[in-house]
């Protein structure tokens, strides 16, 4: 932390609250990835297991629905998508066109609703441990991390090993 606090840029300008979300949000990914994940996460593995729990009737894609009007709010106003939306980087794999669909509203199927939640948190991933979030030194990221750590509690709550 100390090293990180010295020569990471913008880190230590950064307040605790928000060092703290992006810290927990690595160890909640870690674990997602490994008891929901199967150790293994991809795009197109993140929409096979969001149809498995629909087919399973394990969806319970209202319980996201704080998540996603936070989402919808950042990313879509005034009828049009946000200057945020494109930093989230959404690539082919990501369903773009379903997590567009769900951000503006003309979507409501709850399939797509937690598919388009979880492949925001998905880009968070990406664009953390890849360097993206970096480029404004990892500032205003609070809100994004705590939803995105809210999300992944309680995946693996329902459907990781911890609901066992």
């Amino acid at each position: 932390m100390q090293w990180l606090l010295a020569k990471a840029p913008g880190f230590q300008a950064l307040p605790e609250s928000d060092r703290a979300a992006i810290f927990n949000f690595t160890f909640l990914w870690s674990l997602f990835e490994a008891q929901v994940m199967e150790n293994f996460a991809r795009a197109d593995l993140i929409c096979d297991k969001v149809d498995v729990w629909h087919d399973a009737g394990t969806l319970d894609a209202d319980s996201y629905n704080v998540d996603l009007a936070y989402f919808r709010r950042r990313y879509f106003a005034d009828g049009d998508f946000t200057y945020h939306f494109p930093h989230l980087k959404l690539r082919p794999a990501d369903q773009p066109d379903v997590v567009r669909s769900v951000i503006n509203g003309s979507n409501n199927d709850p399939r797509d609703r937690l598919l388009t939640v979880l492949m925001i948190v998905w880009r968070f991933r990406n664009n953390l441990f890849h360097g993206e979030k970096w480029a404004y030194q990892l500032e205003g990221q609070l809100s994004n991390f705590t939803h995105a750590n809210s999300v992944l509690m309680r995946l693996l709550e329902r459907h990781g090993q911890l609901a066992a």
